[in-house]
């Protein structure tokens, strides 16, 4: 019998994606969510029958439920479902029956996770390997943030959030960086950390787990593996201007630049000898971007890709969704989402703007997410935000957190040698921005929220196109 699975919270990134590959693998599936989202449409292409609101009525004629992390234990549905005895899940529980038989190569990491696992769906795909793939944004090579392929490999983007990937037990596991985030679930970094090597201790028989040594916070965790788990490591140190550690000078995998290529993927063997293996070129911006870029590639190789094809993957591959996403251009203005909601993220997000557009004045427009993480880590925040030319801050998007009194304004003091704003509204904010842009700025929105809409609104501003003139939309 077609198992037949509820989705409650299915509008979000994680079950949006869960629900595509369950409809492309035959199952039955249905979902709810309390708003539409962009995902919808094409779940219902698929024959997903989605309900917009939660009602118990919506608890009808299936076997399993499954719900995100956002939806607390008094959801009607889920109390629908417990006493109909219908099993209730969180993903955790519910990704081995997603997975399956086929062999998981998982992307886990405070920063970076969504891209390598684009880039290595992408590598795959590229390879006619035709894999199953998860991953938190929309890929533009693949055009969707899922599939169900036929081949035998399934990558998955390894959501620490709520544990999720401890429900993972992967043949090659990736952790690009560890760094203290959601500490409504990890209230410190010990925690955080032991939840990494928890998903590491899950690694299969004969799997390899590939840690990126320019981050401590991931080569630490092998000295506390157990001697029977592989790990394999790689640096980008000599893109870097820092003096490297042994760990870096010591990687099993190095990128080095070439006046010819531009970078090539070296293999360091016995006594730092070097074997040259392919150029890798992205055409995606950023130093971080060929950290992910090197990852993605080690990983095909284990997979058994043939190096041409990964190098021909990765020079065509053209990122993901608000990942660093140049979504419009007025006259001679650019404007750029980007998901950036730690610290690191955007300080490597405007690294990069810095780079792309090294002449431009810069406007940042940051969005904090979540009370718990913007109050842990404000002064981390302020010290990168800090690096913008003009600064708009937002109210803090609290997701899934309910208000404690805090307002991002009580962050602008820290920043005091910044010219910033504090937009209480969104619209306040495209206001400021109408009011103050001039030619050849760029517009940097740093969201995990809505505030992708500030650019939206940019777009379509009649204010705007009156005084900018030409405008084309990407």
């Amino acid at each position: 019998m077609t198992p037949r699975v509820h989705l409650i919270g299915i509008g979000g990134t994680g079950l949006s994606a869960i629900g595509r590959v369950l409809a492309e693998k035959g199952w039955q599936v249905s979902g709810s969510d309390r708003s539409v989202t962009p995902y919808l449409q094409d779940l219902e292409k698929l024959g997903v029958r989605i309900f917009i609101g939660h009602s118990a009525g919506n608890i009808q004629d299936v076997d399993i439920v499954v719900r995100s992390s956002a939806i607390p234990d008094d959801n009607v549905e889920v109390i629908a479902a417990c006493e109909k005895n219908i099993p209730v899940q969180k993903r955790v529980d519910f990704l081995p029956s997603v997975i399956g038989d086929q062999t998981c190569i998982a992307i886990a990491g405070t920063h970076g996770k969504t891209t390598t696992t684009a880039m290595i769906a992408w590598i795959l795909d590229q390879a006619g390997m035709d894999p199953s793939f998860i991953m938190g944004s929309v890929s533009k090579n693949l055009g969707c943030n899922a599939r169900a392929g036929k081949g035998d490999f399934f990558v998955i983007e390894a959501d620490e959030y709520d544990s999720m990937f401890l429900g993972l037990h992967p043949t090659i596991a990736v952790v690009t960086n560890v760094e203290h985030d959601h500490p409504d679930c990890y209230p410190t970094p010990q925690v955080y950390n032991q939840a990494f090597l928890n998903f590491l201790a899950n690694l299969k028989p004969r799997g390899v787990i590939l840690l990126c040594a320019d981050h401590a916070g991931a080569i630490n965790l092998r000295d506390r593996l157990s001697a029977n788990k592989p790990v394999l490591t790689y640096s980008a140190y000599r893109l870097q201007d820092e003096t490297p550690n042994s760990n870096q000078q010591n990687a099993d995998y190095l990128l080095i630049e070439n006046a010819e290529t531009g970078y090539l993927l070296v293999q360091q063997e016995a006594l730092h000898a070097r074997k040259t293996l392919f150029p890798i070129s992205l055409g995606v911006p950023g130093k971080h971007n060929l950290q992910n870029g090197m990852a993605a590639a080690i990983a095909a190789l284990l997979a058994g890709v043939e190096p041409e094809v990964i190098s021909r993957a990765l020079a065509s591959f053209s990122g993901t969704g608000r990942r660093f996403e140049i979504v419009g251009e007025i006259g001679d203005i650019t404007l750029i989402d980007d998901y950036a909601h730690h610290p690191t993220e955007i300080r490597a997000t405007i690294q990069a703007a810095r780079a792309g557009f090294p002449d431009h004045r810069l406007w940042v427009v940051w969005q904090p997410h979540t009370y718990s993480r913007t109050q842990t880590l404000m002064h981390d925040y302020a010290r990168e935000i800090a690096k913008a030319d003009q600064l708009i801050v937002t109210e803090v998007f609290a997701a899934r957190e309910t208000s404690n009194g805090f307002s991002a304004e009580q962050i602008l003091p820290l920043i005091p040698d910044t010219p910033a704003f504090f937009a209480p509204t969104l619209a306040s904010a495209v206001e400021h921005l109408e009011s103050n842009l001039r030619q050849g700025d760029v517009v940097l929105v740093l969201s995990a929220g809505d505030a992708t809409r500030i650019n939206q609104e940019l777009i379509h501003s009649e204010r705007i196109n009156s005084s900018f003139r030409h405008v084309s939309e990407i």
